[in-house]
């Protein structure tokens, strides 16, 4: 077992320090010709750089690299930015809503959009989880309509079999719409959504319904999902994408083998060591590298109680490399194999619960009560299993995400997308990443660019880059070896 020392400081001291050297973030538009730098300095803290990543994935800013440190009680991160376009950050209000969002004071209220992986404080939170089948979304929707339930907002992953959903709904059928407040009418609400999911279960299959009252300061949703979805235990089935696995004397690899994987292989490929030298737990994660992948991976190591010491993130093409030097809260390295398979598991399905397959489609119409009912029976009727989507409210459009599959395994043909746009009514724009086109798009909008937003920059890593930077910040640190 590893011995490592962990300084103690006064919970006291630490609030005071905070007061006296409060968050500090600057927006470099002048270092680099093709992106925008953001370099937060703070005083360090357990979930502080989940917030910071959690306030650029929510403005949709794609980070393209990032350099962490966080010892001796400050937290340094610089992350390398741009728009989906691929473009610098030139609005001012966007700036400003950055700088003010690092501070632990109340958050700032420009450019407030409602979003649906925004929780709102206002509305009851549905929380599902069970065994994934066609039709479950249109069903639970359906119910909420009969129910007089209007749907806010929603978000749906699927992920090994498994699927978990929050729907923000408010009560329609009052004389003013807001959250229910009624115990009996909100037992009532929870026992007919029971009753669907439990229809197609098995009496001992793991499944779980929840209505959940507003509250302030509530979780932000998208990382609610990964909690459902882990406690669902998704990540048991996650396997190696070559087929086998390696071990070593001081590491495991899970999601592939590290040494003579296949050739272009794109899959998750997961390395865990030890430096004992000094008291580190060495995480490389290799991946493809889509929106959100930062978000998603601190997520898990910040819900897993793992604090993010150092690390390195960068892409290359359409490859992401991710390089993190770590300790659990309690100062202790991953001295066990158990241990070290679990972070595996969980970092692989963190990684692919937000991986797009099926026909994208983008949607905006009138927003109605009902809305996500209709638009999920359309999908039904068409013979179409949604494996992802996201819907929120924006002034008066509804607008989604939705990632649907045939559930006989054909491809969606133009006449069903046709139907299905006519049905639902307002624009759709359809993407097919496997055909590598968009083979419809209503007439009132047009195809977006690259999907990815990732520019193709050099993979670096902390031995050629971030340990130059922090040998001048600690004499205990050497460069490490990989």
């Amino acid at each position: 077992m590893d011995i490592t020392y962990t300084p103690y400081i006064d919970p006291d001291l630490e609030v005071l320090i905070e007061r006296i050297h409060p968050p500090r973030v600057c927006v470099d538009n002048d270092t680099y010709p093709d992106c925008t730098l953001v370099k937060v300095d703070s005083t360090n803290k357990h979930g502080k750089l989940l917030e910071m990543v959690q306030v650029l994935t929510d403005l949709d800013l794609v980070i393209s690299k990032s350099y962490i440190s966080s010892d001796g009680g400050w937290l340094m991160d610089v992350f390398h930015v741009t728009d989906q376009q691929g473009h610098k950050l030139t609005d001012e209000g966007l700036i400003d809503y950055i700088q003010e969002a690092s501070s632990d004071d109340a958050k700032p209220t420009i450019r407030q959009e409602v979003r649906p992986r925004h929780v709102s404080a206002e509305h009851m939170a549905l929380e599902m989880t069970g065994v994934d089948r066609p039709g479950l979304m249109s069903e639970m929707s359906a119910v909420l309509a009969e129910l007089g339930c209007h749907v806010t907002a929603a978000v749906a992953w699927t992920h090994n079999g498994r699927a978990a959903c929050i729907i923000y709904v408010e009560d329609s059928t009052a004389a003013k719409t807001g959250p229910i407040m009624d115990p009996c009418r909100v037992a009532e609400v929870q026992a007919q959504l029971e009753n669907v999911v439990e229809a197609h279960h098995h009496e001992d299959e793991r499944r779980s319904v929840r209505l959940a009252a507003p509250a302030p300061g509530q979780t932000h949703t998208e990382r609610r999902l990964h909690q459902l979805l882990a406690a669902d235990r998704d990540y048991e089935e996650c396997c190696s994408c070559c087929g086998g696995n390696s071990e070593g004397d001081d590491f495991y690899v899970y999601g592939g083998c590290h040494k003579g994987q296949k050739k272009g292989c794109d899959g998750t490929h997961v390395k865990i060591e030890n430096c004992r030298e000094n008291g580190y737990s060495i995480i490389n994660i290799r991946s493809r590298d889509r929106p959100k992948l930062l978000f998603d991976t601190v997520c898990v190591l910040t819900d897993l109680q793992y604090v993010v010491h150092h690390a390195a993130i960068s892409s290359h093409g359409s490859i992401a490399f991710q390089e993190y030097y770590v300790r659990h809260k309690n100062g202790q390295t991953m001295y066990s194999e158990g241990e070290r398979r679990l972070v595996t598991k969980c970092l692989i399905a963190a990684t692919e619960r937000r991986a797009s397959h099926g026909l994208k489609l983008d949607i905006c119409t009138t927003n109605r009560t009902g809305l996500l009912s209709d638009v999920t029976r359309v999908f039904r009727e068409a013979g179409l299993s949604i494996k992802r989507l996201e819907i929120g409210i924006r002034d008066e459009k509804a607008m989604g995400t939705f990632y649907v599959q045939d559930t006989t395994g054909q491809n969606v043909t133009p006449v069903t997308l046709e139907a299905i746009r006519q049905e639902i009514g307002g624009d759709i724009m359809v993407e097919d990443k496997s055909l590598g086109a968009s083979p419809i798009v209503s007439p009132a909008r047009s195809s977006s660019s690259s999907s990815t937003g990732v520019d193709e920059r050099p993979r670096f890593s902390l031995g050629n880059l971030l340990w130059a930077q922090l040998e001048r910040l600690s004499s205990n640190f050497r460069p490490i070896k990989s």
